[in-house]
């Protein structure tokens, strides 16, 4: 499979190119040539699969043949090692739980598969290849976790002060080895730009192979369009119309599952759920895609003001405006609405949703009120202890903390304070 750049001015990239470079020379993210639909008889048959059937299934044209078939089953066996159960809160509602990975967030995945990828791609490799990460939560502990200890990949992960959780900080700055964490003065974006000037840098990327392992790298985007199928397989006997409710933040999860569409899953409809960094919102209403800066909320993985992923999905609905309308709707919701479906999903269905799923959630309940018969799934994207604080204030009640948390809260955080690009540079190039 090769791969072009959606700016449409850099030359066509191998699969192993598109992952060790991350972005196309000309700033473009990278798009496979072709999305080939898998048999009708693949979704008629899946119940007899296995997850990582169906995984080696759905990915196998996006990376062959640089990674062989049976390093590929290998690399997807390891990357989905814990479960992705679907729980029922009612007859027009449920949840897909994506937390049940070492760092309890549905990046583990993305991240899993990729260090696996470039761990072969760089085994017989001298050169060392640095992944160069923003996170606004989640991303940096998953990336964290899945690249500790690759042989001749160094991690750095910048991430913006006091706008993560306690718990997604100790993820990202604990581990040590080859991980290193700046904390930025500034917000996610702030830290976005930074990478992305990092790697037009020629006078940085001359000295260093620079890679990233935000959704922007196709190695990190594309193994999740696996949940969507996932959950498919658990509920297509009971319901027809399954219609996800996706927290929206960088938009590289729901244009995940916009893939899984294209590959042939009988899914007519996304719900693109945001908090009040709205940018998709207020498109689908006005036909204007106006970036702004991000605003700090509960919800903090979702505070992107210019989401990097949405012209993928543009591309894949042929930047056709009426098509994508009819594939997605959005709604967008304060943190005080926020926090009552928190208080809402404990009281009415005793389940414990972390501010994102709850997000997902309201996004579920605003669809189903113009299409009563659809079934709505919200990705609850991670577990309710990695905002603690929000989730014990809001359900007053206190919360265990499971095995993957605690391991990390005992540990000293290092990180290195930066507040601009050049002092970015000057530590890379100083590491």
């Amino acid at each position: 499979m090769n791969y072009y750049s959606l700016n449409h001015k850099a030359p066509n990239s191998s699969f192993k190119n598109a992952v060790i470079k991350g972005l196309a020379p000309d700033k473009g993210l990278y798009f496979p040539e072709s999305i080939t639909p898998l048999p009708k008889s693949f979704f008629d048959n899946i119940d007899d699969l296995s997850y990582s059937e169906i995984a080696f299934e759905t990915i196998k044209q996006f990376v062959s043949p640089e990674i062989p078939n049976d390093v590929l089953k290998s690399i997807v066996e390891e990357t989905l090692s814990f479960d992705f159960p679907v729980v029922k809160l009612s007859n027009k509602i449920s949840t897909l739980e994506l937390f049940h990975g070492p760092t309890m967030a549905f990046k583990d995945v993305g991240a899993r598969f990729m260090a696996r990828c470039l761990g072969y791609f760089n085994q017989n490799n001298d050169r060392e290849v640095t992944v160069l990460v923003a996170t606004s939560g989640d991303t940096g502990g998953a990336v964290a976790n899945g690249f500790l200890g690759v042989k001749g990949v160094n991690v750095v992960i910048l991430y913006p002060s006091g706008k993560v959780s306690d718990i997604q900080e100790k993820q990202l700055t604990t581990l040590g080895q080859n991980i290193k964490a700046l904390e930025v003065n500034g917000t996610f974006d702030d830290c976005q730009a930074m990478v992305k000037t990092a790697f037009l840098d020629e006078s940085l990327t001359s000295k260093m192979q620079l890679t990233s392992a935000n959704s922007i790298n196709v190695a990190r985007w594309l193994p999740q369009l696996f949940y969507f199928i996932f959950a498919y397989k658990q509920l297509h006997k009971q319901y027809n119309d399954i219609v996800f409710s996706v927290p929206s933040g960088n938009f590289g999860n729901i244009c995940a599952g916009m893939m899984a569409q294209q590959l042939g899953l009988p899914i007519k409809h996304f719900v693109a759920s945001n908090n009040v960094n709205n940018v998709v919102t207020r498109y689908l209403l006005s036909q204007l895609y106006e970036p702004k800066p991000s605003i700090q909320t509960i919800s903090n993985a979702m505070d992107v003001g210019a989401p990097s992923n949405f012209i993928r999905i543009q591309e894949i609905y042929r930047n056709n405006f009426e098509t994508l309308k009819d594939n997605v709707s959005s709604y967008s919701f304060t943190d005080n609405e926020t926090k009552e479906a928190m208080l809402e999903i404990y009281n009415n269905y005793n389940y414990v949703a972390d501010p994102h799923g709850a997000v997902g959630y309201l996004g579920c309940k605003e669809y189903l009120k113009e299409n009563p018969n659809a079934h709505c799934v919200f990705l609850e994207t991670a577990h309710p202890t990695k905002f603690l604080d929000v989730v014990e204030e809001v359900i007053n009640e206190k919360q265990p903390l499971p095995e993957q948390i605690q391991s990390v809260m005992g540990k000293d955080k290092e990180a290195v304070v930066i507040s601009t690009y050049e002092d970015l540079k000057g530590f890379l190039l100083g590491s």
